[in-house]
Parts: C-alpha cells; structure tokens; sequence
C-alpha cells in the first residue's frame, strides 16, 4: 500500500541525496496497482529505472494509461538529438517497432515484454499526442499512482532518463492525499490534466492512432509469463547491484527491488506446488457412458462456436451434460476451466458434488456461506498470470446473489476469456434484476445455459438478450422435452390428480368485490391506477392461496395416501406461499417489494405440517424453507426414508435434487409455467426403487356466476389455469381422470381443456 511507503517529510526528491528519484519510482510502482504517467519520450535509460519494480507492479496487478509524444516528426528528432543538457539522448522512434526491437539489448528488451504483457491482458491504454502545428516536443513530467484507496502524485524537472534520474541534479515534488486539503488540491490539478489529454480534450495537441502501436508491441514482442518477467527482473537487478559506479543511495534502492522481487518468485513457486497441475486422478465421465442425447448436446454446442442455450426437461441431467462439455475440453485441451452459476446455496454444494464425480478438482465456492474464497480465487489468478504456458485447472462456483456483487464480479471476471467455460444453471435468472445488466460486461466465449423453462413469460425482449448472449438465433442449441425424456426412460411415468376446491361464502364473497374493482381500472394505463391494479390483484391472489378448503381436501389426499400404502415416505408438499399472483402475469410480480407475505401466509406452512403431522404420530416431516440450516443432510435424510414428509413454500423450485420423491402435492395455486415446470420435474426424476409417480393438484376455481363483464375476467384466469392442468394430464398416464374431474368447470366457463 502506498501509505506504507517511507516518503522524505518534505515530500521532495533530488539526486545525489537520500531521497534519490529512482527510488521513489521503485517504492511506488511495487506498492501501486493504477499508474497513470505522462513524460516526453520513451529513452533506453528511461526504461532502464522503470524496471527495477515494473514487473512486480504487474505481478500487484497493476493497471497503467501512458500519455507519450509521437516523436515521430523531424523537428522532434532534431530536439532529442540536441537534448536539454546539449547532450545526446537516445530514444525508441516507435513508428517502427520491429525495427526498435533489433536495437534493444535484452534489458531495454524486458521492459517492452512488460508492456506488450500489460496490453495482451487488458491492463494498458495509451494515448500518443504530437503537439499542434508541429510547434516543439511534449515534455510533460508527472504521473498519479493508485492503490485504490491512497493516491501519490508528483511533478517536476525529472525528465525520466537515466541522466536525469541518475546522474544530473534532478528533482520531482511528490503530493500524498492524506497530506490535507492543499496536497489533494495538487493531486486533482495533476489528475485534470491527465483527463483532459487522456480524453482527447486538449486542444494544444493532436492525437496519433494508438492501436497500431499497442499491436506491433503484442505482435514483436515476447509473450512472457508474469513469472518470467519477473525472473528477468530479479536478473536485470542482480546486474545493476555489481555496478560499482552507481551512488550508494540508488544501490540501496535496488538492492531493496531485488529482494522484492525475489520474495515474490518464491511465492510463486510455492503457489505453483499447492495447485499447479489437476490431482493424479484423470478427469472422465462417471457413468458408463454419456447418453446419446448428452452427446447430441455437446456436438450441437461445438458447432455452434461454443456457446448455447440447453432447454431440458427437469431431471434429464443438465448438470452432467453440462459438465461432460467441459470435460470433452480437458480431452481436447489438457485443462479445465469453469465458473459455474447458480441461483441457491443448495446448489453451490450439489454441483459441487457432481463435479467430483467428474474428478474435477480445485474447486471454490463463492458465496455467503464461504468466508475464504477470496483468497483462494487470488491463487488461482494469480497463477493464471504468472504461468501463462501452464494449463491450469480450476471450478469455481457462484451463486448469482454473489456474483452480481461489484467487487465479486470484477474478480470473477478476469480469467482467460477464450479458455474459461461459464456455465449458467437455470438461465432463465441471467435476465432478472442486476443480473441483465451484467451481461454486457461478461467476457468469457464459451458459454452454457442450462434451463427447463428458459424463456421468461411475457419479457420477449429479456428473452431475445438470452438468447444472443448464448448465441442462439431462432432456436435452441439443443431441446430435449419432457414428453421425449419420458419416452425415454429419462424421467418416469406419472399419475395426475386434479382436485377442484371451492371458496368459502365469505371468501367469495370478498373475491367478487375486488374482481369487480378490478375490471373497473383495467382499462387505465396512469401509474396510479397500475399500482392500485397490483395491489387488488394481490389482494386477490392470497385469497385462492389460503383458500380454507383446500386444507382438507390436502388432508384427504394424505390420509388417503397413508391408508393405501401404510406410510408416506418420498413425499413432498408445496404449500400456499401468498407472495405471486394467480394469473398469467405472475412474473410480472416477482419483484422484492411484493415477496413479502402476511401473518396468515407465514403461518400457513406450519399449518400444513401439522396436518400431516396429526395423521399419525410416527410420520416424520420436515419444513424445508430458505431459513433451515441443515437442508443438505435434510435431503439425504429425505432420500433415505428418514424423514417421510418435505413441507416447503418455493425452495424446492429449482435444480434441487429429490430423485426418491415419489408422491408431490401441489397446494399453492400458481399461473407461473415455470413453477409448475420445474416442480413437476422433482418428483420425476428416476430413482433404481421408483417406478412411477404421482402428482395431486388444488385447483381453486370460482364457481359463482358473475355479471357478464366479471364473467369473461373469470373465464380468462380459469382458461390460463387449465394450461398447467392441460400440460400435467397430457403427458400423464391417467388423462381422462382429468377430463372428468373437470368437466363442471370447463361448462360452466364454456371451455375445453384440449383446445
């Protein structure tokens, strides 16, 4: 850190003193990560001092903005040549760098590897500029260093030449922000002239294109390892340390640089013992073999330029097809490289899982529950950048809540753009809240959606950003439905119950009244009446969710249940949440201010387990919500008839693994298809001892008659409810049961279930 650094009282450098200038670059660059730097010309022995800290300044991950002249112009030539001393200066005339690289020795050669190393990573802007009208030489000396949170800036005669900065009586005034008000005046002065030229707004200059320069330095020089730079640094120092002509106060200077870097260098080995290379086991599939579709997927997903969106069916192994992409990678490239997404902690650790059974190693989990991932994503970076030949191996899995976070994403999102596989696991999140603001700024090429329900209802222009971010035109990359799965053997066969519930009088009654409100301001489109519309509908929603009836047809349902089979174990129950409407605009509603239940709504999943609980008093059942603390031996306790019962409002929606649930009630009345979707493909998934499953449904459906105007209101939210039903019967093993239980219905709203 910068204020770490021992600055003379006075803040003023000169040579042949204590305080040479050579070491106030050396002290600064090692202990800075932004260097912003404005000088005349590039020199053999301006590059010389630069790199006795340059390359640890890169290793600190350090950023730099170079505002240098062109010196490209006779007259400019001319003025070098003659120097401000009437002495010669050599220089680098960059308009031919593959020329300058022939005229470097190996030490002038280094510091051009740094730069051409800070450019390849995105760690260098430059800017050249020519003064205007070809009137005399930029010869601007002063810069700004950063740690993020300390600024140092300085001024002065000090011309960065090794004559200057070593030989002649040069002096630079140095400025600290914790040193008052004054010093911080000094520093915005500096730091508004560097903007001003930066950003093309000084108008004494003109500016010469830079990006042919920044490429002929990628393309003429070495493209070094950071722990090679560094090692030709330590080198370069040792050099200079056995020059005997040097003042003893810049063999100080250097002297200290070396150690630095040296330290550094071993750290390095040291990182590169503790994870250099994948654990001794290889990498393989942990199955017999992919299934065919799976194989389909990562073929579809190859030609497609490494990128796609996967629409799966719930519980056909998105995960594993996912995870057999990126091991088709370390076949074809020696590595693997993934950062991995998801939307809950329970998901961290089950991916965690199933990348095990892949034999992928090196894995860190980032979010609230993981104190010291931060450390252990620095060692993965910084062996990223210090052995760039190394094919180093890493996972790295994130819920999206963490991810999101500025300081996690700008960590998140520095590794190999071109080698790292990021894997989005219910996609359909990348296109909510901050997270569809990212997009834009992710910079990895390979990438995977995984999703059952990829598209979110009626966003079409959310969906289309997906979609290009995936790199999907018109379609998906690879389709695998939940009609085909079943065929399949991916998914098993079903039985599904439709119940119909009916409001109370009093609940019907208070339904009427906030149905006729509402289709009175449906038709007005100001902000207020739109609030107003949310709330009633609201308002509404939570009287289908706690309908009182549908407690006992639930109780019905169990106790049925337990009188057939003696038990009922593999259950799950998704009871009534009271936080999303019941139409077909619910994900309109998914929104943090409307997430918030009442008192009743809360209490409504204790409710539900004490109807289980009641039946009988060797019935074990558990609640499983976002504030357990044991879900994941929940789950195996689930698994392995421990516990018989899972209650739970929304936390089982997404990619949580139940594969031995074989009997899943549905009491929380939901237009949203993706919850139903998702649900539905929990108790699907296969289990060696499952055969079938079944599925009961509540449905709460007005049956009341209206005036005609609430009439056709009703008849539309029934029509949008019988789409769930319509899609659970049809793939069903029992259709017709459905079409019986509903048959009063569909004449009384004058509707078909099938058209």
């Amino acid at each position: 850190m910068l204020k770490e650094v021992v600055f003379p009282n006075h803040r003023r450098y000169k040579s042949r003193t204590e305080w040479e200038p050579i070491g106030f670059f050396s002290e600064c660059l090692c202990n800075a990560t932004q260097f912003d730097l404005m000088l005349g010309f590039f020199s053999s022995s301006a590059i010389s001092v630069l790199s006795a800290g340059f390359a640890v300044f890169l290793y600190n991950g350090g950023r730099m903005r170079l505002i240098i002249n062109d010196v490209l112009t006779e007259q400019d030539l001319n003025a070098i040549s003659k120097g401000e001393t009437g002495d010669s200066i050599p220089f680098f005339d960059l308009s031919d760098i593959e020329n300058l690289k022939s005229t470097l020795s190996e030490r002038d050669a280094h510091f051009f590897d740094c730069l051409a190393w800070l450019i390849r990573n995105n760690r260098l802007d430059i800017k050249i500029i020519a003064p205007k009208d070809s009137i005399g030489i930029s010869h601007t000396k002063s810069g700004i260093f950063s740690d993020g949170i300390n600024i140092v800036g300085f001024d002065g005669s000090c011309n960065f030449s090794r004559t200057a900065l070593v030989d002649n009586i040069e002096s630079l005034t140095v400025s600290c922000n914790w040193d008052g008000n004054i010093e911080n005046a000094k520093i915005k002065a500096m730091s508004d002239d560097f903007e001003t030229v930066f950003n093309g707004k000084d108008e004494n200059v003109v500016y010469v294109a830079a990006e042919n320069v920044k490429t002929k330095f990628t393309d003429v020089f070495n493209d070094k390892s950071l722990k090679n730079l560094l090692e030709d640094e330590a080198k370069f120092l040792q050099q200079d340390m056995q020059n005997n002509g040097l003042p003893k106060s810049v063999l100080k200077t250097l002297d200290k640089a070396q150690n630095r870097v040296e330290i550094i260098v071993e750290k390095i080995k040291e990182q590169n013992e503790v994870i250099a290379t994948p654990a001794n086991v290889e990498p393989s599939f942990p199955y017999d073999k992919p299934r065919e579709y799976q194989i389909r997927a990562f073929e579809n997903w190859k030609a497609n330029k490494q990128k796609g969106l996967f629409a799966m069916a719930t519980g056909t192994g998105k995960t594993i097809t996912s995870l057999n992409c990126l091991l088709e990678i370390y076949k074809r490239c020696g590595y693997y490289k993934a950062l991995i997404l998801v939307p809950t902690i329970t998901l961290v650790e089950q991916w965690e899982t199933e990348c095990k059974k892949f034999n992928f190693n090196n894995i860190i989990k980032v979010c609230s529950k993981v104190k010291d991932w931060k450390n252990a994503v620095a060692n993965i970076r910084m062996l990223e950048i210090t052995n760039a030949d190394n094919n180093l191996s890493y996972v790295i899995i994130s819920t999206y809540a963490s991810f999101v976070r500025s300081n996690v994403f700008s960590e998140l999102n520095k590794f190999p753009k071109s080698k790292l596989l990021l894997i989005a696991d219910e996609a359909h999140n990348m296109g909510s809240g901050q997270m569809l603001g990212r997009l834009g700024e992710i910079s990895y090429l390979r990438r995977i959606g995984l999703s059952a329900t990829p598209k979110r209802p009626y966003d079409e222009d959310v969906n289309q950003k997906l979609m290009q971010f995936f790199g999907c035109a018109d379609a998906y990359t690879f389709e695998y439905s939940m009609s085909e799965a079943i065929e399949n053997g991916a998914l098993c066969r079903y039985y599904y119950y439709p119940h119909v519930v009916k409001l109370t009088d009093a609940e019907m009654t208070e339904y009427v009244e906030l149905s006729k409100k509402i289709v009175k301001i449906m038709g007005f489109k100001d902000a207020d009446s739109q609030e107003m519309l949310k709330r009633l509908l609201l308002k509404r929603k939570r009287i289908i969710h706690k309908a009182e009836n549908k407690k006992a047809a639930f109780l019905q349902i169990v106790q049925q249940r337990m009188n057939e089979q003696g038990n009922l174990k593999y259950t799950l129950v998704y009871v009534p949440e009271g936080n999303e409407p019941d139409d077909n605009n619910a994900d309109m509603f998914d929104t943090a201010d409307t997430m918030q239940t009442d008192d009743d709504t809360a209490h409504l999943i204790d409710e539900y387990t004490c109807i289980v609980r009641d039946i009988n008093k060797h019935i074990t059942v558990r609640q499983f919500t976002s504030d357990s603390k044991d879900r994941e031996p929940m789950l195996k306790d689930f698994a392995n008839g421990n516990i018989d019962v899972l209650t739970s409002m929304k936390c089982l929606d997404e990619g949580v693994d139940v594969p031995r649930a074989e009997l899943a009630i549905f009491c929380a009345s939901t237009g949203n298809p993706r919850q139903f979707i998702q649900r539905r493909g929990r108790v699907l998934r296969t289990h060696k001892d499952k055969h079938i499953a079944t599925i009961h449904d509540l449905i709460v459906v007005p049956d009341n008659c209206f005036d005609s105007d609430c009439y056709e209101l009703e008849r539309s939210l029934v029509k949008s409810e019988l789409m769930r039903v319509r899609d659970f019967a049809t793939l069903s093993e029992n259709l017709n049961d459905t079409d019986n239980e509903l048959e009063d219905v569909l004449n009384h709203y004058n509707l078909s279930l099938f058209n």
